[in-house]
């Protein structure tokens, strides 16, 4: 009897037990599924800054797009262990003049996912990019480029941007300084049709370059272009002395009679001491039903051609309020004096300079706009030995490690939303391909940037502009690893040209 008692009582025990696991394991089957992702994000940071999320959890990725959210554990073909550090969406620059491949190595170390070129544009905007016809490891596209056409309607030039197969476009000649006829003018529009038709994501217009050139009358026809097609116009104002507003009303003007979005272009570096009227006269147009925004750079000094029209035919000494010592000679880092200068505008045309005269105190009056978005304005990068602007390197570490965490300008949620989620609504509003960028949602592109919010900060300096940013540890473009551990994966070709649709 005491031998059935005691195996009554074993069985028993080992029921409870075979019961407590069972149980158990229906537990832990509340917290791990055994559900496989391409990969897998485990223990970042994650900030979302339309929802504006900031929690520490894991992300799995499928199919190029966030596909969880989940405080469970989860596993995938391949993990990134990101404890410590920030998963945010993936940086989007509005305003680079870089598709190439140096300046794509350097965009995605400073946690560029997408490279739009607005301001300037190309045209046809399918030509944009062709060193990256062999595949990108970042999204590139462009507007549709009004100076690209205005060089084919009144010169016959076959050049399709800043640069191509064929060469380097000089400014100057009669497209930056004459002005066209009405028969060129309806020529220009038939090839901004055409090229919103083929995709571009708006018309840029580089109007302060070409000042004395674009007529009323052809500004007007650009506007009411855009309208025909609901796509936004990107204006490089027209520019007069110090903070003078005039070619910010004139854009203002058109964009509410025509009822098109507009971006005003790096506008600290071209209000300068006017940037709160400018700003204020911004917001009043808003208030009237406009849809007006603008964006800034993270770096102080200008970078443009040293044969634009503002340093051959205007005294851009005083529009600058600076002097040749303040000019830099872009190849080489070299400060200028006049006989240089002058020798460098005759011999070498399609050079760069950097003229260094925005103030700080202009800058941190921008980023107080809650509009406010930031971009590179990065110019052309091909070889190492000739050197270019820092912001090709470093806007983006610049902004987040000077202005967010040093300066306290704004909470880095905020910070985050101003280069990732601001912009993806904006362009929006000429595709909605951007409507999943700028994220961190299920359903979103798995476009992202891992990074130390304690450690971000640039290295790039002014003649010395190809170091890379710090803090800057995964990059994943369409959910494809392009950065790992802060080191460029090479081969690996994720972006995508992005086109809009040509809905009338």
């Amino acid at each position: 009897m005491r031998g059935i008692t005691r195996n009554l009582f074993d069985t028993s025990v080992t029921a409870i037990i075979l019961c407590g696991l069972i149980f158990s394991s229906l537990a832990d089957a509340k917290t791990y599924t055994s559900e496989l992702y391409d990969t897998v994000i485990i223990g970042g940071r994650v900030m979302d800054p339309e929802t504006l999320t900031d929690r520490v959890t894991n992300l799995g990725i499928r199919k190029g797009q966030i596909a969880r959210i989940t405080d469970d554990a989860i596993k995938g073909k391949s993990t990134i262990d990101a404890t410590g550090l920030v998963v945010a969406p993936g940086f989007i620059d509005i305003h680079s003049h870089t598709p190439t491949r140096l300046g794509e190595h350097l965009s995605v170390l400073d946690g560029i996912t997408t490279q739009l070129d607005l301001e300037a544009g190309a045209y046809p905007p399918t030509s944009y990019g062709y060193q990256y016809r062999g595949g990108a490891q970042l999204h590139y596209g462009s507007s549709v480029g009004h100076f690209v056409i205005r060089g084919l309607v009144m010169e016959g030039s076959s050049q399709s941007y800043f640069f191509d197969e064929t060469g380097f476009i000089t400014l100057g000649g009669d497209m930056w300084r004459k002005q066209a006829s009405p028969t060129q003018v309806e020529e220009m529009r038939k090839h901004l049709r055409n090229g919103l038709e083929l995709g571009g994501l708006g018309i840029g217009v580089l109007l302060d370059y070409m000042t004395e050139a674009v007529s009323e009358s052809e500004l007007s026809m650009i506007f009411a272009t855009a309208a025909e097609y609901d796509k936004p116009v990107y204006v490089h104002v027209r520019r007069g002395m110090p903070g003078d507003p005039t070619g910010l009303d004139e854009v203002i003007a058109l964009a509410e009679a025509h009822g098109v979005a507009t971006m005003i272009c790096h506008i600290t570096h071209s209000a300068m001491g006017g940037i709160d009227e400018w700003l204020a006269k911004i917001d009043a147009a808003n208030a009237r039903g406009a849809r007006i925004t603008t964006e800034t750079l993270s770096y102080l000094a200008g970078g443009t051609s040293i044969a634009a029209d503002v340093f051959v035919n205007r005294d851009w000494r005083a529009i600058f309020d600076i002097d040749y010592e303040d000019v830099q000679w872009v190849p080489t880092g070299e400060w200028l004096d006049e006989e240089r200068f002058l020798r460098y505008q005759r011999d070498y045309p399609t050079s760069s300079i950097n003229h260094h005269y925005v103030k700080e105190e202009w800058l941190l009056k921008a980023l107080a706009w809650p509009g406010m978005m930031v971009s590179t304005d990065a110019l052309p990068a091909f070889d190492i030995e000739v050197k270019t602007n820092p912001n090709i390197a470093g806007t983006y570490a610049h902004f987040l490690g000077r202005y967010v965490r040093e300066l306290e300008v704004m909470p880095l949620i905020e910070g985050l939303r101003r280069i990732t989620l601001l912009p993806a609504e904006w362009l929006a509003l000429a595709s909605e391909d951007f409507s999943r960028k700028g994220r961190i949602q299920v359903g979103a592109d798995a476009d992202i940037v891992i990074f130390d919010a304690d450690e971000i900060a640039p290295r790039a300096e002014y003649g010395d502009p190809y170091k890379t940013s710090l803090g800057i540890h995964h990059v994943l473009v369409g959910g494809r690893p392009v950065v790992t551990e802060g080191e460029q994966v090479e081969g690996r070709y994720p972006g995508k040209h992005l086109l809009a649709p040509a809905a009338r």
